[in-house]
């Protein structure tokens, strides 16, 4: 399964990254495929693994803000992997070019 998933601070100012930054750090140590958006994290794997990863991201976060708003959009295709890659590759298949794309990691 595919999730996209946005955890927002509240009360804490008009800047984010700092706080992002923390959640983002659970979600590259948990070893899933993941993608960094400027609007929210995408992440691929079985239920439990994805489920409990935004779990214990949620919870990072309420340690960090009194206030805390979670959005998860779950795409379950069981059987599937490779989505995060695929469904680029399959738009761009289907348009006979490579899409422009910013490289979200170095």
């Amino acid at each position: 399964m595919i999730v996209e998933f946005t955890i927002s601070p509240i009360g804490v100012g008009e800047s984010l990254s700092r706080y992002v930054a923390q959640v983002i750090d659970l979600v590259d140590k948990s070893g899933l495929p993941y993608l960094l958006t400027p609007m929210g994290t995408i992440v691929e794997g079985e239920w439990e693994e994805v489920l409990g990863l935004i779990e214990r991201c949620h919870k990072r976060m309420l340690e960090l803000a009194p206030r805390v708003a979670t959005r998860i959009y779950i795409d379950d295709r069981p059987g599937r992997r490779g989505l995060l890659e695929y469904k680029t590759k399959s738009v761009e298949e289907k348009l006979g070019r490579k899409i422009k794309r910013t490289e979200t990691a170095s």
